[in-house]
């Protein structure tokens, strides 16, 4: 059966052996746990997977609150899961727990940034970030959402920032298939992550809330 994270069955691929849910992948891996990060972009299907491919990746973990795009809908969340499936791959949403639009008015400032200090501290991202670090101290995975720099995007500035707090190693893959570790990017904001953190410091770059009109939004 597999991980409860994935909750999809088993995906034969004809080009390699099938995913071994069972016990850790055989790839070789560093003793820490590392996660790529990639943003969909308004890339093709196939220049998407490519990427993914090229960097052998086996999940992609869905950080998009709302997983559905007007622009390049090949990304919504049905049509992305079929594509990954045809090439052997495996879609795991998260959204619900480490997306970047939460439910609730008490995660949003009186500009409709979002107050990821807030966010961090509950029980429901908490839940999520257990669950994807246990996942990818198993599989090769990627954290998935719609911008391609990840520079403001709140995989980086939320949750990405979290794992590294765990010991997990992040690395971000670019939409022209640099990579670029989060090791050598420095701290996106300054300030204590739990303790002694303003809580107008740990919020996302642009307003993001309902409430406004977002100005190309950085959290998805």
């Amino acid at each position: 059966m597999p991980p409860s994270w994935v909750a999809l069955p088993l995906l034969h691929r004809p080009d390699r052996r099938p995913l071994p849910y069972d016990r850790p992948v055989t790839l070789p891996k560093p003793a820490t746990a590392n996660v790529l990060t990639v943003g969909h972009s308004n890339h093709s299907i196939e220049r998407f997977l490519a990427l993914l491919e090229s960097q052998r990746v086996e999940v992609i973990a869905d950080v998009r609150s709302h997983p559905y795009s007007r622009f390049v809908a090949h990304f919504n969340r049905e049509a992305l899961s079929k594509a990954l499936a045809d090439r052997g791959l495996n879609y795991a949403f998260f959204g619900s727990e480490l997306g970047g639009r939460p439910d609730g008015d008490e995660f949003y400032d009186d500009e409709g940034h979002v107050l990821y200090g807030r966010v961090a501290c509950t029980d429901f991202f908490t839940s999520g970030v257990d669950r994807l670090d246990n996942g990818l101290r198993r599989f090769r995975v990627a954290i998935m959402c719609s911008e391609e720099d990840p520079t403001d995007c709140h995989r980086r500035l939320l949750v990405t920032r979290v794992l590294v707090t765990r010991g997990v190693e992040v690395v971000h893959l670019r939409g022209d298939g640099r990579l670029q570790r989060e090791a050598g990017l420095g701290d996106p904001q300054q300030g204590d992550l739990f303790n002694g953190f303003e809580e107008t410091a740990w919020r996302s770059t642009r307003s993001v809330s309902r409430r406004r009109a977002p100005i190309a939004s950085s959290a998805s």
